[in-house]
């Protein structure tokens, strides 16, 4: 329906970024760019029900329920509430507890991951307790499952030698001695690669230069609003 806030005009781009229940990331790093094969599976039975008691237990519906369901049909707001909702650490019953480092044995390890279904399916079936362990592209990849589940069309999206800005004056800052020796005295740092989303939608908020693809990243690198 041409109204609608997320409506794309284009056939083939409805058919791959809504209907697709398939798709490929992108990990690795920039010499060696690795294709994973991802089972998003939106449409597979109970994935609505799992993707509708999702915006329920949010913090978003516990604060305030008559104004979060009076919001859901904006897709500004679906995809914030959805992107603190894809990672377990704000007490929030969210669906993956993300690990970089360190021993995976008593729980997945995030590189065996090849789909979305299999991750609802036991973040349901655990009383939505959240799963163990995610990384980057698995946030995206059930992200994206979420996302087109409820009708936002919803992508992908990789990049290699990914900076990551923790002080936001948009650069990378490295510090050195006088003769040279790197200090580990900043936080910022380059990762080999970074996965996130992004959904198709308009932006009467900011006017129709900004409408099309918005950027929304579950995996949680920090707090926003505090």
């Amino acid at each position: 329906f041409s109204a609608d806030d997320v409506y794309m005009a284009n056939e083939n781009e409805r058919q791959e970024y809504v209907l697709n229940e398939n798709g490929i990331i992108f990990v690795g790093n920039a010499k060696y760019i690795e294709a994973r094969g991802w089972y998003y599976g939106q449409f597979q039975d109970h994935l609505l029900n799992i993707c509708l008691t999702m915006l329920d237990l949010s913090l978003y519906y516990r604060q305030d329920p008559a104004m979060d369901v009076s919001r859901r049909g904006d897709p500004k707001y679906v995809g914030r509430v959805i992107s603190s909702m894809i990672n377990g650490n704000d007490n929030d019953n969210g669906v993956l507890l993300g690990k970089w480092e360190g021993s995976f044995h008593s729980h997945e390890n995030p590189s065996r991951w090849d789909g979305s279904v299999i991750i609802l399916q036991k973040w349901r079936q655990d009383n939505y307790k959240p799963v163990q362990y995610g990384q980057c592209w698995v946030f995206a990849g059930v992200m994206c499952t979420v996302l087109r589940c409820l009708g936002i069309p919803t992508r992908l999206v990789s990049n290699f030698n990914s900076a990551h800005d923790v002080d936001r004056n948009l650069s990378i800052d490295k510090y050195y001695d006088s003769s040279g020796k790197s200090l580990n005295i900043g936080k910022d740092s380059t990762w080999d690669y970074h996965v996130w989303n992004e959904s198709w939608f308009v932006r009467p908020d900011l006017g129709t230069s900004y409408n099309g693809w918005q950027v929304l990243d579950a995996t949680p690198q920090e707090q926003s609003k505090g």
